[in-house]
C-alpha cells in the first residue's frame, strides 16, 4: 500500500525531535491535570438535615403572582 519512500518519511517525521517533545510534553500536562483532579476533589456532603421552609413562605409569592385578569382590571384593560 505503502512504497518505502513514504514509510521512510513518516518513521523519520514519527522519530524528529519535535514530535518526541511535544508527545513528551502533552503526556507531562495529562499527568499534571490528572494530579492536580485527584486532589481537589468535590467537598464531602452536606449535611441532609436541614431545616424546611414553611408553607406560608411557599404560598407568598403564589398569591403575589395572581391571575392576568386581575391585573387587566387593575390596569382599566378590556379583553377583546
Amino acid at each position: 500500500m505503502f512504497s518505502k519512500e513514504m514509510l521512510a518519511l513518516l518513521l523519520q517525521v514519527i522519530t524528529s525531535w519535535q514530535v518526541i517533545a511535544v508527545t513528551v510534553v502533552v503526556l507531562v500536562y495529562m499527568s499534571l491535570v490528572s494530579y492536580v483532579a485527584r486532589i481537589h476533589h468535590r467537598p464531602r456532603s452536606i449535611s441532609k438535615n436541614k431545616p424546611k421552609k414553611e408553607k406560608a413562605a411557599v404560598a407568598g409569592p403564589e398569591e403575589v403572582t395572581g391571575s392576568g385578569s386581575d391585573t387587566n382590571e387593575e390596569l382599566g384593560l378590556e379583553e377583546t
